[in-house]
């Protein structure tokens, strides 16, 4: 009888188009001894039926069927029904390569690893982007504690991870975990992942990361929202999640730097949901983080992106600046108030007072910029976003979170 060494657990919902490409990337692997735990959170579509075909086929394949309750209930779910040593997380609509079990498993055993991490591929609509962790190495107890955690959820530049905050690039012992997931609310439904990848960073004593990218991972464009529905509803999940990491991360960072992680990492998801533009619930902009950009500016807005789809969508509301070009190296076919995504050879430098590079990720933000600049645009119209310590700090306040980065709202 083979010994099942690692459990992958894949939370499924409404992934039908998506789903037997994912199951049939894990089955086809190098390493063979795992099981495969599918859960089926209650999918209203013909993905129930998938899991039960597939585990006609291989015995490997455990399907747990359950009422839809979120993520973090699926991936619950399948932890308690997991045998491995390790566990590994697969998000349905993502793909692995043939190797990737087996190179897991080979990092976590040869430096008897509590956490292992890897680096990805991106895939969106039929372009692949490379990523790769910059930090690749061993790390022992005191070294996690030291040099990794206090950067990990900000390291310095806004705003930018030192380890990403996803469970599905990574492999983690299942004694740990156990430790740490039954403790994250369910109620937590923005940022599920860092909430897990964090808090069980803090009680690791052996970290591994490899640049090798081996997890494909699919952004689609119907899973990106487009608005803030009703921002009070979403600051309050954005504090659960805050205030989780700030309990878990208490007794092996120091509050000072805690708070500034927790800070930035907060500001960070606030700007994307937002747009940028944050109103006041008494009328008008609140805060515009966009340096020198002025209302009524004619814009151009790089990236078709989660955020750049955000700048747009909240600009039709507000109309704070005039959008008169849309662009991305990786131009897909949308439509947000009349703009459409070009190409970024269809810019010129007198057509717009500023471009936004909408992403807070400084590495990918320096990137776009030294392409822009090899196309002859104007370096001085790029806006930087605003990074003030002290008015982020009045911001998260004026927006109703305390100190500990609960919402408590606004009289």
């Amino acid at each position: 009888m083979i010994t099942v060494q690692i459990s992958v657990i894949v939370p499924i919902f409404r992934i039908e188009k998506y789903l037997p490409e994912c199951i049939d990337s894990l089955l086809n692997q190098s390493f063979l001894n795992f099981e495969l735990i599918l859960v089926d959170d209650g999918s209203p579509d013909n993905c129930p039926k998938i899991c039960d075909d597939y585990s006609k086929k291989d015995t490997r394949i455990k399907v747990i069927h359950k009422k839809n309750g979120g993520l973090l209930s699926a991936r619950k779910a399948g932890l308690k029904a997991a045998k491995g040593k390790y566990i590994s997380y697969v998000d349905g609509d993502d793909w692995v390569d043939k190797f990737y079990l087996d190179t897991l498993f080979k990092l976590a055993e040869a430096n008897n690893s509590d956490l292992v991490e890897t680096g990805r591929f991106r895939e969106f609509d039929g372009k692949i982007e490379t990523i790769k962790p910059k930090i690749a190495g061993i790390y022992n107890e005191n070294e996690i504690k030291s040099s990794i955690l206090p950067n990990a959820i900000y390291n310095g530049d806004f705003c930018e991870h030192d380890i990403s905050t996803y469970v599905w690039n990574k492999l983690f012992k299942r004694a740990l975990l156990n430790q740490v997931l039954f403790d994250v609310p369910n109620e937590i439904i923005m940022g599920e992942d860092a909430a897990i990848t964090y808090s069980y960073l803090a009680i690791s004593k052996s970290l591994v990361i490899s640049r090798i990218p081996l997890y494909y991972y699919r952004q689609r464009h119907d899973s990106i929202v487009k608005s803030i529905e009703n921002p009070k509803i979403e600051y309050y999940r954005l504090g659960l999640l805050m205030n989780f990491l700030k309990l878990k991360l208490s007794h092996v960072l120091s509050q000072e730097n805690l708070s500034k992680q927790i800070k930035y990492y907060l500001y960070s998801q606030i700007l994307i949901r937002s747009g940028g533009l944050i109103e006041d619930p008494s009328g008008g902009i609140l805060f515009n983080p966009f340096l020198r950009l002025e209302q009524g500016s004619k814009v151009v807005v790089y990236s078709s992106g989660s955020f750049g789809q955000h700048i747009l969508s909240t600009n039709k509301k507000v109309g704070f600046f005039q959008i008169v070009k849309w662009i991305d190296v990786d131009f897909h076919d949308l439509n947000i108030d009349g703009n459409t995504v070009e190409p970024i050879s269809s810019i010129n430098n007198n057509d717009f007072d500023f471009l936004i590079i909408a992403t807070i990720n400084p590495t990918t933000y320096a990137s776009i910029k030294t392409e822009l600049d090899l196309m002859g645009i104007d370096k001085n119209k790029i806006v930087k976003i605003n990074s003030n310590e002290e008015e982020i700090s009045n911001l998260l306040s004026h927006l109703g979170f305390d100190e500990d980065f609960k919402y408590v709202g606004i009289n």
